[in-house]
């Protein structure tokens, strides 16, 4: 299959995919730092998404979204930052771009969202102990033509992710600043990526 992996610099699923002998390309306005720029698309994906491709999966950003947010569009009670709830509705016409493509197989992939940006029912949430990952950082998939992710390697969740705190993250080592850099939170668990791979193509 032809795929398109879009907002990933990572490569992390763009690889799985590759393993199995698809056509995978990962796309996102950074360079990718997956180690095989020959399947990297370094552009603005909106250009791609005219053409025909029989799967595409997307990470678009979260940053303005996500209800980790919430401190910073809420500074104080009872106001909002206008500014980055305009920043907001932008991320969200961005997802919508991917979820409405002309595509038969559409995979979308977010954090829990901030309500007031009202985001379409997803049809699935996914965390990374439920793939071989001891972390809790809960995912939610919006999918079309394609069937819910079965867990593969459930093991016991250790702490989160991307804890509040500024204690050491124990999957990075990194304490909460570093490791809440968008590059580094954003990257795809391999467990996870493997099961995109693996049970989307079948």
């Amino acid at each position: 299959m032809r795929i398109l992996v879009a907002c990933e610099e990572s490569q992390a699923v763009t690889k799985e995919l590759r393993a199995k002998k698809h056509e995978a390309f990962s796309c996102d306005i950074m360079e990718s730092s997956g180690g095989h720029p020959e399947w990297h698309l370094q552009q603005d994906v909106t250009e791609l998404l005219k053409e025909k491709w029989d799967m595409i999966i997307a990470f678009p950003p979260c940053t303005f979204l996500s209800k980790a947010g919430a401190c910073r569009l809420y500074p104080t009670a009872g106001n909002i930052d206008l500014v980055r709830y305009q920043k907001g509705v932008e991320a969200k016409a961005f997802f919508m771009q991917f979820l409405n493509a002309d595509c038969d197989r559409i995979a979308v992939e977010n954090p829990v969202s901030l309500k007031i940006f009202d985001m379409p029912q997803w049809t699935q949430e996914i965390e990374p102990y439920q793939f071989g990952h001891p972390f809790s950082k809960k995912t939610r998939l919006w999918l079309k033509g394609l069937p819910k992710l079965k867990p593969t390697n459930i093991v016991e969740k250790k702490g989160t992710y991307l804890p509040s705190s500024t204690s050491k993250n124990a999957y990075t080592g990194l304490n909460d600043k570093k490791t809440r850099c968008p590059k580094v939170a954003s990257k795809t668990f391999s467990g996870i990526a493997k099961a995109m791979a693996i049970q989307w193509t079948k």
